[in-house]
């Protein structure tokens, strides 16, 4: 898979290697962190992809896990990930984070556009996410990447986009 470049991002797949180290917090060859990269979260999503990638199938692989950095000066500042493979029906949940000091400039709803984008050129239909109550960044975060509130819970608000594919790709 190729990086995903928007106008300010390079969001890199990680191979199973990468997201192996990057676990453990171990730079891979190649690798530029930005102080404060990686926080628990992006090596707990990298351990979720090398767990959840075993359940791809050839008709629904698992969309990829990513590194986001900076086109500037290349330097990791975070990472979006889809939590497996597309269900049955086409859905799958995403998840994203930034460092502190890259936060509030916009990159988180950059780089969420651009992977749904992907995962609607790879046949998905749906893309979930979901914030706690009082995350009102992310809130705003996922309301500028276009997608929907859906509903809440006592402790999280729940999102999605949607897309409706007809023809023979259509999934399931």
């Amino acid at each position: 898979m190729e990086d995903l470049v928007t106008e300010r991002l390079v969001l890199h797949p990680l191979t199973p290697e990468e997201a192996g180290q990057l676990a453990e917090g171990v730079p891979f060859p190649g690798a530029a962190w930005a102080p404060g990269y990686p926080m628990t979260d992006d090596r707990s999503a990298a351990r979720r992809f090398l767990d959840t990638r075993t359940r791809a199938t050839a008709g629904r692989p698992h969309p990829g896990a990513f590194e986001i950095r900076l086109r500037s000066d290349g330097r990791a500042i975070g990472g979006v990930d889809f939590h497996g493979p597309a269900d049955s029906t086409g859905s799958v949940t995403v998840g994203y984070g930034l460092i502190p000091s890259a936060r509030g400039r916009g990159y988180a709803s950059e780089a969420l556009r651009a992977v749904l984008a992907h995962a609607r050129a790879l046949g998905i239909t749906r893309v979930k996410g979901d914030a706690d109550h009082n995350n009102t960044p992310s809130h705003h975060v996922m309301t500028a990447a276009g997608m929907h509130l859906t509903g809440e819970d006592h402790r999280v608000r729940y999102y999605e986009t949607a897309w409706h594919r007809t023809g023979p790709d259509t999934p399931g």
